[in-house]
Order: structure tokens, then sequence, then C-alpha cells
């Protein structure tokens, strides 16, 4: 394994040909391009005292400002900081300009948030005169002096591996795992650092005793199968370094969502609101199991006469929380209900980034912190037991 701004050597670099590219402190260095007087300067990007750090430069990480920590503690650690407000729209767009030049190396890009993707570097050699190792290292720095920021970049041969890789020497690092080391390595890390494992799935996985990936190894498929269901195929799979998934250039999807059609058209706000709850929770748990949550919110309708009706709110932080979604959606519903008869609603997330960065803790909203806690133990308890085994009593009209 390597791990360095430059390419170094490698058994298997000529073979390997599955990446991951992360932009380095997005927000923030995106305010540091734009201002070349924030240079060395610890930078915020977030609410005011009372909000949350979205994320900020790693001048503020040396001084243990981190994403999600309350600002006044932000401050506190770190007073010299300057907190900036975030302007999704001009990182919206600048994600787009990384992804245009990540399409110039190869069609097969897989967007998964609005500051990383995957990329399948296959066949490109003959196009690019090199191999998929030097194609990426090229393409790092064609974005560094394009777009003005930097990116970390990670190298293997499926993905589950590559985005790990990318993790390993943040900023402007370029990792590599290959064949003959990766179970080795994976043994001694924390359950985790694979996907689909949170917070929750990792203190089930403790309470069995397992808290390193090379503990699994001592289970086959079907005993992590039969303790933890459709997760433990996974769990099995990616402790052993294997990984199946393709590059899916049409999942970086603008929405994440869910909808339903009714049997009889309906027009009570409060049947709508129950519905729309069920639909929620399912987007909810889509977006914890892909590690993402999102910014804007959409409510769609269908009228009996089957016009449609999409309506938008962006949250002022991130979410991957049931309740935050239907909260939001509920605003939207409101302004509609005015005796219109609809066979259709549907519920969607959109603009994502990674789980870390949701729902941070409101100083201005108390109860988000035991509502975030509540929804945690729902996860657990639905985990285990199954996803009928407990209900809130608005499902309890339907």
């Amino acid at each position: 394994m390597c791990g360095s701004a430059r390419l170094i050597d490698h058994d298997e670099l000529e073979r390997l040909t599955i990446a991951h590219i992360d932009c380095d402190a997005f927000y923030a260095a995106i305010e540091k391009r734009d201002n070349p007087a924030l240079g060395d300067k610890p930078v915020i990007v977030g609410g005011g005292k009372r909000g949350v750090a979205m994320t900020c430069c790693y001048v503020a990480r040396r001084y243990g400002v981190h994403s999600a920590m309350p600002m006044y503690k932000a401050l506190a650690v770190c007073p010299d900081a300057i907190v900036i407000r975030p302007d999704m729209e001009k990182y919206s767009r600048i994600s787009r300009e990384v992804r245009n030049v990540m399409l110039e190396a190869t069609p097969m890009v897989e967007p998964i948030s609005i500051d990383e993707a995957f990329l399948d570097l296959s066949g490109t050699e003959r196009l690019h005169g090199g191999s998929a190792a030097r194609t990426l290292a090229d393409l790092a720095l064609r974005i560094e002096d394009r777009i003005g920021i930097t990116v970390s970049t990670g190298l293997s041969y499926n993905k589950f591996l590559a985005k790990i890789a990318s993790g390993l020497n943040k900023p402007r690092g370029y990792s590599v795992i290959g064949r003959a080391e990766a179970v080795g390595f994976l043994a001694d890390q924390p359950v985790r650092l694979l996907w689909g494992v949170g917070e929750v799935m990792q203190a089930r996985l403790a309470s069995d005793g397992i808290v390193l990936i090379g503990q699994l190894l001592k289970h086959s498929e079907a005993e992590l199968i039969d303790r933890y269901g459709r997760l433990g195929s996974r769990l099995a799979q990616f402790s052993r370094g294997l990984d199946q998934r393709k590059i899916d250039t049409q999942s970086g999807r603008k929405s994440l969502s869910a909808e339903t059609t009714f049997s009889v058209d309906i027009s009570d706000p409060k049947a709508l609101e129950r519905r729309l709850w069920r639909l929620s929770e399912t987007v909810s748990r889509r977006l914890k199991e892909e590690g993402i949550g999102g910014h804007t919110v959409t409510l769609k309708l269908k009228r009996a006469d089957f016009k449609s009706r999409t309506r938008t709110a962006t949250l002022a932080q991130p979410t991957q929380l049931a309740e935050t979604i239907w909260q939001a959606g509920i605003r939207l519903l409101d302004r509609e209900t005015d005796g219109t008869k609809f066979r259709l609603i549907g519920v969607g997330v959109s603009n994502y980034v990674p789980a870390a960065e949701c729902d941070p803790p409101d100083l201005a909203d108390p109860g988000s912190f035991r509502r975030k806690e509540i929804e945690r133990t729902m996860d657990a308890v639905r985990q285990r037991f199954g996803r009928d085994a407990i209900v809130k009593g608005r499902n309890l009209g339907e």
C-alpha cells in the first residue's frame, strides 16, 4: 500500500482500475480559493454562534474543530476561526465542474455525494497513453489546476477498498490497496469502516464482541446472515476484501425518493400526512443504508386528473432523519391541502452530503438531539426485530 500526493511503486499498480476521488474539505476549500486572504487561516463553514460547523479547513482541524461540532465549542477551541455561511448553490456548481473534469478521463463516473465519486478506469490505457494509476494521478492534478481545489484519491480493485484508500492520507493524498494486502490491512481496522455500519450497527457488533473487521473472519457468511440479516452477507464479503458492486453511472440520481398511489383518491390532510410519514421512513432508511443525507426535500403530489404538483424546500442543515424529512414535507403539504383530491403522494431527498455532516446538534432547537436519539433507538430495534417491530402512533390510522 502506498500513500502520497505523488505516484509511487506498488506491485499491483498496473492492474488496479477502480478509483474513488474525494474533494478535500470541499466547502472550506472553495471559500479559500475564492478569497486568497483566507489562505493559512482557520476557516469554518457553518452557522453563527448558535449553529454548528458543517465543515472546516485543515488548519481549523488542527485545533480540534470537526464537522457537526456546535459553533460555540468550535470557537472555544479555535477562537480566531473565520466563520462563513454556506453557499450551497455555489458548491453545487463547482461540484458539477469537478465532475466534468472526471468525465474527460472516463465516462464511467458514479457520483455518490456533492464532493466525491467512484470511477472505473478500465480500458482507458489506450485513450490516455498510460495506466489507470497514471490517469488517476494526472486527473487529480488537472482538478487542482483547473478548479483550484485539491482532491484525495484511492485506487484498488473494487469500490469498497478504493473509498477506504482515498481517506488514508488526506489532504492531497494518493493511496493504493491491492489484493495481496487487502485482508491483512482490513483485519486491524475498526468495523465502522465497513459500508453500512453506522453507530447503531457498530454498537450491536460490539455487544457481540466484534470491534475489528478481522473478527468477522471467525464467522461464516451463513452465520453472519443468520445473526444480522441481509447486512450479514455484506459484512462477510467486505471483511474478506470482496465487493461485487459495479460502477453505476446512473446511480448519481438527483433524488432518492419513495411514493405511493392510493386505491381511492384522498383529500383529507391527516390521511395524507400519515402516508407521508411512511414514505419519509422509507427514504430515511435508504439514506442511512447508503451513508448519505441531503439538503433538499421534495414533495410530489398527483391529482385525480393525473396533473402533478412538485414542491421543494431547502433545509438549514442536511438530514437523513425520517422526522426531519416528514416535518419538511408537512410544511409543503399544508400549502396544497385545499380540498383537492390526490391519487399519489411522494417525498424525496437530494443535494447529497456524507452521513457525518447530517443532523448536527441545533442549539436553537433543544429537542433536536432527543429526536435524533429516539430515531436511532427505533432503528436499532427494527434492525434486530424487523421493520414492523416498532411503529409511531401516526401510522396506526392507516
